[in-house]
């Protein structure tokens, strides 16, 4: 049985590296910067993080980050795997990422360190449920589990008002979309506050479902405080509404464990401020890191870029996070819908499900259905089109001879 916390890390120091590591296994469990009278050998056996792996890939002449201290031999870059006893952490996620990802990037020694992946003492397992709908259940919302979720975003970002975005919905739905959300950006302005929004946009989807039989899903972002988040999600419950968007990182772990506590609805999960994580390859962390916690928090939903997306993510980058939330913790259960956006058309289905053969996704593409050539319902026939291609086997040259929508995308898109 695990009864350890586990994380990698890819690590960078001119000084020696197994003492530069035993500096930062210590500032993250029983040590500080000097020997102190309690620190006993008995107390370290029991509390002190522990060294597991070390395997070191390169050395370099130029250092990745400002500021370190300067040791004696050249710069040595590693991947390093450092444990905890789950006594020291407990069921406690801010907790638990402080013990992985607190002061340990300030330390001197390092000039570069970044978080790639954390694993989990199984005991956690009885502690955190994990998403309340997940995969399974966003599809048992949406009636259907054969094929990805195709959805949009509200564009313009920001400008609209309540009346206005319910007109571009009835035009979305009617096209057969499946998913729609608000941007990111989209809070509570007075031009559109967010019951109003709620209130018209919700009319035009229940409408619409009462004569179709079909009710398509709308993301309304309720990031805010804890108290205005509570009530925000019992409106949109109360006018019929089936999902929630939350901006992770703004809202915070605490925040989150909160809402899906108490939300009856699925949770989409925003990353915006992301790359201050991410962008640089020498600091910060890798997704399938931090995308575990908001799992284990509750998350339904996970934004992760699509491949050639509009961002500075690379292909590798995307997959990695896709595959990871697709994958489970312990159990199929706490798996997160992938959220492919940032650029997406419908020329991206044919490599997307080569690589990572699952229907298991959303696929937002906002200018990809909204920017197509022949308007608002050629785009979204083009996105379902060329996933439906893609799962028959079709490479994209046959879906272009095949579907007139997916050829006029790559004549203006590609």
């Amino acid at each position: 049985m695990n009864n350890r916390l586990t994380a990698d890390y890819w690590v960078e120091t001119s000084m020696d590296m197994e003492k530069a590591l035993k500096t930062m296994a210590g500032e993250q469990s029983t040590g500080t910067f000097v020997k102190i009278p309690g620190e006993s050998t008995e107390l370290m056996g029991s509390y002190a993080a522990r060294i597991d792996q070390i395997s070191e890939i390169s050395a370099i002449s130029t250092p990745s980050l400002p500021f370190a201290k300067k040791g004696q031999g050249p710069i040595h870059q590693a991947k390093v795997r450092v444990s905890w006893p789950e006594e020291n952490i407990g069921p406690n996620l801010p907790n638990l990422m402080a013990t992985v990802a607190g002061n340990l990037f300030e330390l001197s020694p390092f000039s570069g360190l970044k978080l790639l992946d954390i694993s989990f003492p199984d005991s956690f397992a009885n502690h955190f449920i994990g998403p309340k709908f997940g995969i399974a259940g966003t599809y048992e919302k949406l009636g259907f589990d054969n094929r990805p979720v195709i959805g949009t975003i509200i564009k313009p970002s920001v400008g609209l008002d309540a009346v206005q975005t319910a007109a571009q919905v009835k035009t979305l739905i009617e096209a057969g979309l499946d998913f729609i959300k608000d941007d990111e950006l989209m809070g509570d302005p007075g031009y559109n506050q967010f019951e109003d929004r709620v209130d018209a946009c919700m009319e035009v989807i229940n409408t619409y479902a009462d004569k179709s039989g079909k009710k398509p899903m709308y993301a309304f972002n309720i990031s805010g405080t804890i108290d205005e988040m509570r009530k925000r999600h019992d409106y949109v419950l109360q006018r019929g509404g089936t999902c929630i968007m939350i901006n992770l990182l703004w809202v915070g772990i605490s925040g989150i464990q909160y809402m899906a506590q108490h939300s009856q609805l699925p949770i989409h999960g925003h990353r915006n401020g992301w790359g201050i994580f991410s962008r640089h390859p020498m600091l910060g962390m890798e997704y399938p890191a931090l995308s575990k916690i908001w799992r284990l928090a509750g998350v339904d939903h996970l934004h992760t870029n699509g491949i050639r997306n509009k961002f500075c993510e690379p292909d590798a980058s995307v997959l990695s996070s896709i595959k990871d939330c697709l994958s489970p913790i312990w159990k199929d259960s706490d798996r997160a819908m992938p959220v492919l956006s940032s650029g997406q058309w419908a020329g991206q289905a044919f490599d997307t499900y080569k690589e990572i053969q699952s229907t298991n996704l959303m696929y937002l593409c906002g200018g990809g259905i909204m920017g197509h050539p022949s308007g608002i319902a050629a785009g979204v026939a083009s996105i379902r089109e060329a996933w439906q291609a893609a799962l028959e086997g079709m490479d994209a040259t046959q879906a272009r001879e095949k579907f007139s929508s997916v050829d006029q995308a790559f004549n203006f898109f590609g």
